[in-house]
């Protein structure tokens, strides 16, 4: 995939020229091996299909190549990787006006609750969620971004970030509340 990127950005006239950050071939296929599989399962969070998030990937290190950045470091780097991605999540949505297509209910009972996946189930119930919601959980709990982090990839102030995970938290928890999915209220406490 490396490669691939790097021979197509070097068929597009003009794009070598145009480049101010360089990165040679050996340090983008570091850079694409620390980044690429966060940023293909953020991506597929975020929009919820695999062929999108692939194409959107691509076009993310592609759009990364031709940037013109200043020096920054490997997190500055994914960083800005994660807000192109992010950017270019956001125009799929403003094209596409996409419906939703959720799975059908497994229905639960008493033999059924051992068989239930959970990993299709929280994707359930992620999909039900907005995209800035999803993206904003997965920047935090999967990623582990900082505060500021997360708002330089969305693009809001560092000070809503709190409060729009809170949210998003909230959302999650009726989500999957309605689906069925209790806390446990009783705890034993050991002596």
């Amino acid at each position: 995939m490396a490669q691939e990127l790097a021979l197509s950005l070097e068929a597009v006239p003009g794009t070598a020229e145009q480049t101010a950050f360089s990165m040679d071939e050996e340090g983008f296929r570091q850079f694409y091996s620390l980044t690429a599989r966060s940023l293909r399962a953020y991506l597929f969070r975020v929009v919820g299909n695999p062929t999108i998030a692939d194409d959107l990937h691509q076009e993310a290190y592609f759009r990364f190549l031709r940037a013109e950045l200043p020096d920054m470091d490997d997190k500055g780097r994914k960083n800005y990787l994660f807000r192109i991605a992010t950017n270019l999540a956001y125009d799929h949505f403003r094209r596409s006006k996409r419906t939703e297509k959720f799975l059908p209910e497994i229905p639960v009972g008493e033999q059924a609750g051992d068989k239930i996946n959970l990993r299709t189930d929280m994707s359930r119930a992620l999909q039900m969620l907005k995209p800035r919601e999803r993206e904003l959980l997965w920047l935090a709990y999967v990623e582990g971004s900082t505060h500021t982090e997360i708002a330089d990839t969305v693009g809001v102030k560092t000070a809503s970030v709190k409060m729009l995970l809170f949210r998003a938290r909230q959302h999650l928890a009726t989500v999957l509340r309605e689906k069925g999915f209790e806390p446990e209220t009783s705890m034993k406490v050991r002596p």
